[in-house]
């Protein structure tokens, strides 16, 4: 049997001259053993987890969590309320230990994100179809209170977690003032009628995915802010900038523009470049103003993920979770002090961001977005810096990037430093437009790429290398139906298959965690999302195995673990919503999870632990 440092040895030789890999040849990960029961592959009304584990319900739509004691009820909701409270549709999940740096796992700061709403469902009386003559002031005011970013106070008393009525609570709204920082900071296409100097925006939209820097704040990426925006601008350069990034062309929230002249088009132009930006909020600082890193660059974030290059420079991973859309890559020209927290800002307004290119041959090389290289000059549209950074997808496109399958989130494995990219599915491709990177035309079910930074043996990977290795590590789907064209590393059995990665963490024995959105396709594919886990079985088989089964409508974010690996945060988002055209609040599909025939159904973060208070999974 290979030891570890065996596996660490080949891995770092492998990767040292990127060279072409096979997808099923990957090394195995060192990990324990999978011990738990998998969920079967079905569908209902409420989450399931194996047995000898019990999820706790511990935040939901609409909780109180501030100074705010009042229960909730939503038929006096209103937006005063509802911005001391937790907000709608949780997302991304990070645990931040009390105090800070001490790696507790008992007593924290729990920072969720809350991407959007479901009004029908908030509210007697909407339907999905009609909901732009229900929509009035009031209630979209509660809309904007309801998106952004909930910072809560939790504790372990032993037996289970409670929300603290602590200093560190905080909600960050879609009304929130949140600064700009960095190369596009005060850029003429960020400046407005309300922001004259383009310093300050007014809030987050559609937070999505995420991540926790080494000095421990929680970076949250911007994603479907398109959604937000209504009308057309006369500006021709902004109307292609507007249709590059599908502002205006899709139904979002229409009847935002009636109350709110920041979302029309005709009269503020410029607001949608104010939007689409990885964020920076510090839980540890309640009183710091967020403010977005225009450095990262401006498309649909979906996750934030960093890492340290061997030197200390801090980088940054984040997909552009669309179809045909690209994987991203900052480095910071500073380094990382772990004395100076402070300091350490800085590395996210200072760097270079680049976008990938897949080669066939099992190579990946980054292309930076600088301005006056190569086609990014003022010839192209690009007058400086600024301008790359706010139109960074065409930027993208002009540098000839791979174009993914909606390219979501994006982790490094802490054992080995190996980068695994989550691309849900991309049933758009067609025969010809297969590459090696995306090898299967109509991807329904999504696959997964494993990246190798190269590294010397016995040393820290670089992940500010130039070239990369690749390979794909597992192409999603049934592997008992030969139309899906799935594979898996390992001898995985036919039973234990999954489709649409989203989400993805590592647990601290080293195994990979997977949550899925199907979106409507649940209904095709006959499986709730839920979440998986990859490692290995007793017989020492790399397996799948399904952990947790979601509400059917639901998909599964996060997930989050505790440094010692004993409890697991859980985000289900949307419960009853998707692929259920004639669910509504009068008549939803799950009450789930208060299952009160006088409450709707509520997004809400679970606690998951084992009976026994063992490491989950184990």
């Amino acid at each position: 049997m290979p030891t570890r440092r065996d596996f660490i040895h080949y891995l770092c030789l492998s990767a040292t001259l990127p060279a072409a890999a096979s997808a099923w040849a990957t090394p195995r990960l060192p990990s324990a053993a999978l011990r738990f029961t998998a969920q079967p592959h079905l569908a209902d009304a409420t989450h399931h987890v194996p047995p000898g584990y019990h999820a706790q319900v511990l935040l939901r739509w609409g909780d109180a969590f501030l100074d705010v004691d009042t229960p909730w009820s939503p038929a006096t909701q209103h937006a005063t309320d509802q911005a001391r409270r937790f907000g709608y549709n949780n997302d991304f999940v990070a645990f931040l230990p009390l105090p800070a740096g001490s790696g507790t796992s008992t007593h924290g700061l729990l920072c969720v994100n809350h991407e959007y709403t479901n009004p029908h469902l908030m509210w007697p009386g909407l339907t999905r179809d009609a909901l732009a003559q229900f929509m009035d002031a009031g209630r979209t005011a509660i809309e904007l209170a309801a998106i952004g970013h909930s910072v809560a106070e939790i504790r372990f008393d032993g037996n289970a977690w409670t929300v603290e009525r602590g200093c560190y609570n905080r909600r960050v709204t879609a009304d929130s003032g949140v600064e700009l920082s960095g190369p596009a900071r005060g850029h003429r296409r960020l400046r407005t009628r309300e922001d004259p100097d383009g310093t300050r925006v007014a809030g987050l939209l559609n937070p999505c995915g995420g991540g926790k820097t080494p000095w421990g704040t929680v970076l949250i990426g911007e994603e479907n802010f398109d959604v937000a925006f209504s009308g057309r601008t006369t500006d021709p350069r902004e109307a292609r900038n507007h249709a590059r990034y599908h502002v205006g062309g899709r139904r979002g929230y229409a009847w935002w523009a009636r109350y709110h002249d920041r979302y029309r088009l005709d009269r503020e132009p410029c607001e949608a470049n104010r939007y689409g930006w990885v964020v920076e909020i510090d839980p540890y600082e309640p009183d710091l103003a967020p403010r977005k890193l225009t450095a990262l660059g401006r498309f649909k974030h979906e996750a934030a993920t960093c890492a340290l290059t061997p030197d200390g420079r801090l980088v940054v991973y984040s997909g552009d979770d669309a179809q045909f859309e690209y994987l991203y890559r900052y480095v910071s020209h500073g380094r990382f002090d772990p004395a100076d927290r402070a300091a350490n800002r800085v590395l996210l307004d200072d760097g270079e961001l680049a976008v990938a290119r897949f080669l066939a041959d099992g190579r990946l090389t980054w292309l930076p977005l600088r301005h006056g290289s190569g086609a990014l000059t003022a010839a192209n549209g690009f007058e400086d810096q600024g301008d790359v950074l706010i139109e960074a997808r065409r930027a993208a496109d002009l540098l000839g990037a791979t174009r993914l399958d909606r390219p979501e989130d994006v982790e490094t494995n802490p054992a080995d430093g190996s980068v695994y990219v989550m691309l849900t599915n991309n049933t758009a491709r067609t025969a010809d437009a297969i590459d090696a990177a995306n090898p299967r035309a109509r991807n329904r079910h999504g696959h997964i790429l494993r990246l190798l930074p190269p590294g010397a043996p016995g040393t820290l990977v670089d992940h500010g290398a130039e070239a990369f290795a690749w390979s794909v590590f597992a192409l999603a789907g049934n592997r008992a139906d030969p139309n899906h064209g799935a594979a898996y590393p390992g001898a995985t059995d036919a039973g234990d298959w999954f489709t649409c990665p989203d989400n993805c963490a590592f647990d601290p024995a080293g195994r990979l965690w997977i949550a899925t959105d199907q979106g409507a396709a649940w209904k095709d594919n006959g499986i709730a999302d839920g979440l998986w886990a990859w490692g290995h079985d007793e017989h020492d088989r790399a397996v799948f195995k399904r952990f947790f089964r979601a509400p059917f409508g639901a998909e599964v974010c996060g997930p989050e673990f505790t440094p010692d690996g004993r409890t697991l945060f859980l985000a289900v988002q949307h419960p009853g919503a998707d692929g259920l055209p004639g669910t509504a609040y009068d008549n939803p599909a799950t009450r789930w999870p208060d299952f009160d025939p006088k409450l709707p159904p509520r997004p809400a973060v679970l606690a998951i632990r084992r009976d026994d208070g063992g490491s989950i999974g184990d």
